[in-house]
C-alpha cells in the first residue's frame, strides 16, 4: 500500500481490495534490459516469471550482489561458462542482482552470494542448487551436463 494521502476511507478501500484479491503484489525490480543478447541473460523482478520459470527451456540462474568478492571472482567464469553453451536452443544461463530485484517464486531461496540453481524445463518448481562443487568451469559444466533435460552433442563428445 502506497497511498498519497492517508485515511480510514484509503484503508477500507484496501482491505476491501485486497480481502477480494484485486491487488496485484509490488515486485521490487531494476528496469527490464533494452538489450539482453549477451551469452548471460540479464533477469530483473518483473522478467523472473518469464525468463527463468519458462517451461520452454532449462536455466542456470546465478543470484549475486554486485559488492560481493565470490561473484566478482566468478563473473569471468560464468561469461566463459555461457560462450560455452549459447548455441544450446533450450537452455539459458542468466544471472540476477538479488539485492536489487525480488526473486518472485518461493523455491529459489538465496541466503548467500553468490546462489546458483538450475531450473529443469520440466521442474520448474523444484530447482537444483549448485553446491558443494568449485565454481569453475569444469564443475559448473559438469553440473550443466548432469541436469539438462536436452543438450546437443558437442564435438567433443563426437
Amino acid at each position: 500500500m502506497e497511498p498519497e494521502e492517508f485515511d480510514s476511507d484509503v484503508l477500507r478501500q484496501f482491505v476491501l481490495a485486497f480481502k477480494k484479491g484485486k491487488l496485484k503484489p509490488i515486485v521490487k525490480s531494476q528496469p527490464v534490459p533494452k538489450n539482453n543478447k549477451g551469452p548471460v541473460k540479464v533477469v530483473v523482478g518483473k522478467t523472473f516469471d518469464t525468463i527463468v520459470m519458462d517451461p520452454k527451456n532449462d536455466v542456470l540462474i546465478e543470484f549475486y550482489a554486485p559488492w560481493c568478492g565470490h561473484c566478482k571472482k566468478l563473473e569471468p567464469v560464468y561469461n566463459e561458462l555461457a560462450k560455452k553453451y549459447k548455441n544450446e536452443k533450450n537452455l539459458i544461463i542468466a544471472k540476477m542482482d538479488a539485492t536489487a530485484n525480488d526473486v518472485t517464486n518461493d523455491h529459489y531461496k538465496v541466503e548467500g552470494f553468490p546462489t546458483i540453481y538450475f531450473a529443469p524445463k520440466d521442474k520448474k518448481n523444484n530447482p537444483i542448487k549448485f553446491e558443494g562443487g568449485d565454481r569453475d568451469l569444469e564443475h559448473l559444466s559438469k553440473f550443466i551436463e548432469e541436469h539438462a533435460t536436452k543438450l546437443s552433442r558437442t564435438k567433443e563428445e563426437l
